[in-house]
């Protein structure tokens, strides 16, 4: 047989989730083709109450600088947290532009400045219709729907077939922007041929197709009509359609409108600049302008509604905000869908309110928000477009993607392959019939904001311990000169359940620290640390058997 010329091969293309497969949140997505690397997304996700003083959850990039080493160029399908959130962590390995709508961009860029970073030359705003080169690939920007202004899903077309990402979508016929979905432009691509299709599959659970951002005016109007008081709304401070909407109702029922939080306020100045958001000066009031006016005539929009606990509305239900008090006239609406693993802190920031006397109104009860994702009806309506050769669900936990394997099944009547992928499978998508063809190194990385830096998990499991069980303080005395133990050593615990068991436990501690240091040799009480570590196992080791309790022991050793 004659070799094929090098030339003449197909390339190889890859396609490596490394985040967004098993959870909600993280959406990152790596396409290889021959020598050019380059990432759809770079989202970050919000910890749960498991990761105690963690503010950001990215994943792992070890793979990218232990394998790819640089990245051509980072395409974003939008400005939510969860598809941009990681980008400052991604920059250093990052050796081309980052391509994104204006809006998108512009909601990024302070984020990268407050890192450090100048985006200012690799900030490349697209548009709806535009291709550009990244080595092999050429990359189509398409318009789609969603909560915000300026979203778009991808088509990568390659020399081995196009692959489509859909970004987050749904098929809203009456959007608030008139930016509707090119279903014309998925139905072209579907008959020219689709090699793969990456679709997202948040609401693959719901029946049927989801309404409308104009379908929770009504309920709003509603609201506003009959609060004798202030109406307080809260949403995510990127829901740009849903705060234009309440401006457009403040307006109409002659309601000065506040904007409370940091998030909020600058999202909603970038908005407004770019054209995506309309607030009238005359209706528009700084926050500690409130009293300032009969609150029958004021709303105002506030970050919280997942009960974040430094956000504004926490600090408004607990009575501790400079500028605004709730009051029993007031109504509180919780205008967003409740994050499952936020529920505990919602209903906490939900009790407070109820204590001021204030209506809480959240979707649960009246529909006043609407998602941004397409439920069922409209995932088979993108794959019956498409009529992709394989699918690959995405953004999802596993039992989300298993479902939108099988509605795939369900509407090519097995037609199309279904690669269920998690983080880190290598999707092997050609040449030959693809396939997961084995993993990389994939996680999570845990950022503290205050300093930018991860979190390591010894960190996270002694907050743990710390918030569980409490510490337990050895302060011991040694004399130097002598090596031996001076006085009695002293004990102090924070956090630590005094019960019976532990208080008499406690008691006998010093005795038995006294014992450790005088069993210990001369060397190993010349030895701080190794006198700290004998100390700190053996006092581990009697609250595991005596009180069934693990606290945090620190030795502490001073020499005189």
């Amino acid at each position: 047989m004659t070799p094929i010329p090098p030339t003449q091969r197909e390339p190889a293309l890859q396609v490596i989730p490394l985040g967004g497969l098993g959870e909600f949140g993280m959406n990152m997505l790596l396409i290889i083709c021959n020598e050019t690397a380059l990432l759809i997304d770079a989202g970050s996700m919000f910890p749960g109450p498991e990761l105690p003083g963690v503010d950001r959850v990215i994943p792992d990039f070890a793979y990218l600088k232990k394998r790819v080493g640089g990245l051509d160029a980072v395409v974003l399908t939008h400005g939510h947290e969860d598809h941009v959130g990681a980008l400052p962590y991604i920059w250093p390995l990052l050796n081309g532009p980052v391509y994104g709508t204006p809006i998108t961009l512009a909601l990024v860029e302070p984020k990268l400045i407050e890192h450090g970073f100048s985006p200012v030359d690799r900030c490349t705003p697209i548009a709806p219709g535009d291709t550009v080169a990244i080595g092999e690939i050429s990359l189509e920007f398409i318009r789609v729907a969603h909560s915000m202004p300026g979203c778009v899903a991808i088509a990568a077309h390659t020399p081995s077939g196009t692959v489509i990402h859909t970004g987050d979508y749904k098929f809203d016929h009456t959007p608030l922007d008139g930016q509707t979905l090119d279903v014309h432009r998925f139905a072209e691509l579907g008959r020219s041929g689709v090699l793969a299709l990456f679709g997202d599959s948040t609401n693959v659970g719901r029946s049927g197709f989801t309404g409308s951002e104009l379908d929770v005016v009504p309920e709003l109007e509603e609201i506003f009509a009959t609060t004798k008081g202030k109406v307080v709304i809260a949403a995510f401070s990127s829901s740009l359609h849903r705060i234009q909407i309440i401006a457009n109702l403040a307006a109409r029922f002659e309601r000065k409108l506040a904007l409370l939080g940091r998030g909020l306020v600058r999202n909603a100045e970038i908005a407004v600049r770019l054209g995506h958001l309309r607030i009238p000066s005359e209706i528009q009031i700084q926050d500690h302008e409130i009293n300032e006016h009969d609150s029958r005539k004021v709303v105002c929009i506030t970050t919280g509604s997942q009960g974040e606990p430094l956000s504004a509305l926490a600090r408004i239900a607990v009575n501790n905000h400079r500028h605004i008090t709730l009051e029993p006239k007031d109504t509180v609406v919780f205008s967003a869908r409740a994050i499952p693993s936020n529920a505990q802190a919602i209903s906490r920031v939900m009790n407070h309110i109820a204590r001021r006397g204030s209506r809480i109104i959240d979707v649960g009860m009246r529909p006043v928000h609407v998602s941004g994702h397409g439920s069922v009806e409209e995932l088979k309506m993108m794959l019956a477009l498409v009529k992709p050769r394989y699918f690959v669900p995405i953004h999802g936990e596993y039992h989300c993607l298993a479902q939108h394997g099988h509605v795939a099944n369900q509407v090519t009547g097995g037609q199309t392959g279904v690669l269920i992928a998690e983080d880190g499978d290598i999707i092997h998508l050609a040449p030959g019939k693809a396939r997961i063809d084995g993993r990389v190194d994939s996680g999570r990385t845990l950022i503290d904001r205050t300093r930018f830096e991860a979190v390591e998990d010894e960190v996270i499991r002694h907050r743990r311990r710390l918030a569980a069980d409490g510490i337990v303080v050895s302060v011991i005395t040694i004399n130097r000169q002598e090596s031996r133990i001076e006085g009695i050593p002293n004990i102090v615990t924070r956090g630590v359940s005094l019960d019976g068991p532990t208080e008499s436990l406690i008691e006998t501690i010093p005795a038995r620290v006294a014992a450790v240091i005088s069993d210990a040799t001369r060397s190993e009480r010349n030895d701080r640390a190794l006198l700290s570590e004998r100390v700190r196992t053996e006092l581990q080791r009697l609250f595991r058997k005596q009180a069934g309790r693990r606290p945090l022991v620190l030795p502490v050793i001073m020499e005189v």
